[in-house]
């Protein structure tokens, strides 16, 4: 998706005044309206699964929500009129669902007969509805001060720089400072096990190295698209040429190995190469990025069995993965349990609010870490296989309508930005969801916009205004002549538009 190899083709236009496009504000309020009704039904049905009877206040945690995201609509509406209508519902959406589930976890850690009276201004619930109304604050401010995508270019090679330095300061502190469950992703304030502050840095690198990866790749696109030697019809690189993709390389490994943590290294290496796919269309750079880095797992894992050390994390949590059974009352006791959850929540679930994630005689969660790692594996159990299925669906619309901003805007950098951040989410709920289901190693990542915790959702959220502002630059009509007399160019149809990736 980068620039065309062809010029534009120049817009057919018509001498007097055309109407302009419509922005698809009203068609955004409307489908924001309808994700906001959906939760409300899950937050009844919970309440009604629950205890037996809505209660009155059930919805105002909904109908907090609901204006949060109804104050974005309006800053879309003055800051980017024409961006995707489709990217704010979707993520509200999702947004709303984790808030109502976190209130169903909350009711499900009170006594049964506290239940009805537990206040909608307590607990894991209100916590992330105040998360998120900063993230979408956050959201907001970068759309505000960033009014051309482009101006994220002059600051690459700081951006890049801040980038590696939030990665790489989980695993130079020490562990009662950055660790949890044996990942290095933190930095935390206070004690070690009930720290009063903590954050994920690793969260916030994503933009800053995308937009690094994207502002390099466009200048070097040309000299990484030449081709060395073609083995069975792929054209491979040069060898000089693999030096970025090496060095990237490593760093993933150092965060494998120093931060303990598979999907953070996948993560960052993963956005690396598909970025630099999507800039040379180059199958062979996917070849070898995966070569590379399983290559590095195998290797890790052959060496934590050997000498252990800074390798012995990732060794025990690939024989988790392996045999979770085996270990099921200790190490592995996570994996059985999501494994269990989602086996018991079946095609259709057993209802909302009707699960047991959580085990009220013993006083502890059934499923540990529900409200966060875990959270898929607790909503699988009460919306089963179509509900997840139709979630997944929610999160792949997302991911669509990037690729969609990526393929419309008109400059390369912001095809190769737009492009990575949309894969790098979509990457990222692969990473979480085949951790609980055990198809890869568990890892320490969170859902986006579903698991509580504020590192993650304003992350997110500010990737979301990345990717409004890319659309609206790309949905915006051309005006050719200046003054109220200016004549409005056509859109152009989707696939009509020429780039690398779709002619």
């Amino acid at each position: 998706m980068t620039a065309p190899a062809v010029p534009m083709p120049t817009p057919v236009v018509t001498t007097g005044s055309v109407r302009r496009p419509r922005t698809r504000r009203n068609v955004e309020l409307a489908l924001l309206i309808f994700a906001m009704i959906v939760v409300a039904l899950y937050s009844a049905s919970v309440e009604a699964g629950m205890i037996q009877k809505v209660t009155p206040d059930f919805w105002v945690p909904i109908g907090a929500t609901f204006v949060i995201f109804l104050g974005m609509h309006f800053a879309i509406r003055w800051l980017a009129p024409y961006a995707d209508p489709v990217l704010l519902p979707a993520v509200a959406l999702i947004n709303g669902l984790g808030v109502a589930f976190l209130r169903r976890l909350d009711l499900g850690a009170a006594a049964a007969a506290e239940r009805a009276d537990l206040s909608p201004f307590t607990g894991d619930s209100v916590r992330q509805l105040f998360w998120t109304a900063a993230a979408v604050v956050g959201a907001v401010v970068l759309l505000f001060l960033m009014r051309d995508h482009k101006s994220l270019s002059r600051y690459a090679y700081t951006l890049g720089l801040v980038g590696i330095v939030l990665v790489l300061i989980p695993a130079v502190l020490p562990a009662r400072f950055s660790a949890i469950n044996g990942a290095k992703l933190w930095i935390k304030v206070g004690p070690e096990d009930d720290p009063f502050f903590s954050i994920q840095p690793g969260e916030f690198a994503k933009i800053c190295l995308l937009s690094f990866f994207a502002y390099y790749l466009v200048r070097k696109r040309e000299v990484l698209s030449l081709a060395a030697k073609r083995i069975a019809g792929i054209d491979f690189p040069r060898a000089r040429d693999l030096g970025p993709v090496l060095v990237v390389w490593l760093v993933s490994l150092m965060v494998l190995i120093f931060e303990k943590d598979l999907g953070t290294s996948l993560l960052y290496f993963g956005m690396f190469v598909v970025t630099l796919y999507i800039a040379t269309e180059r199958v062979s750079w996917l070849i070898i990025g995966l070569l590379l880095f399983f290559g590095g797992a195998i290797s890790a894992y052959f060496l934590g069995a050997s000498i252990g050390g800074p390798f012995a994390n990732f060794y025990d949590r690939a024989n988790i993965w392996l045999d979770p059974f085996a270990t099921a009352d200790t190490t592995g006791y996570q994996l059985v349990q999501s494994l269990l959850g989602l086996g018991t929540g079946g095609m259709f679930g057993v209802g909302p609010g009707a699960g047991l994630p959580y085990l009220e005689d013993y006083d502890q969660y059934v499923l540990p870490a529900v409200h966060n790692d875990f959270v898929f594996a607790g909503l699988g159990e009460e919306i089963g296989l179509f509900g997840l299925t139709a979630l997944l669906a929610v999160y792949l619309l997302i991911v669509e309508r990037g690729l969609r901003a990526a393929i419309t805007v008109r400059d390369s950098f912001g095809k190769l930005l737009t492009g990575g951040l949309s894969f790098t989410l979509g990457l990222q709920v692969f990473v979480i969801i085949g951790g609980i289901s055990q198809l890869i190693p568990l890892t320490g990542q969170t859902t986006p916009f579903l698991s509580a915790g504020g590192s993650s959702l304003m992350a997110n959220w500010l990737l979301v205004a990345v990717l409004l502002r890319v659309s609206d630059a790309g949905r915006t009509p051309v005006t050719l002549g200046s003054g109220g007399g200016g004549v409005v160019a056509p859109p152009q149809k989707l696939a009509e538009i020429p780039t690398e990736v779709v002619r």
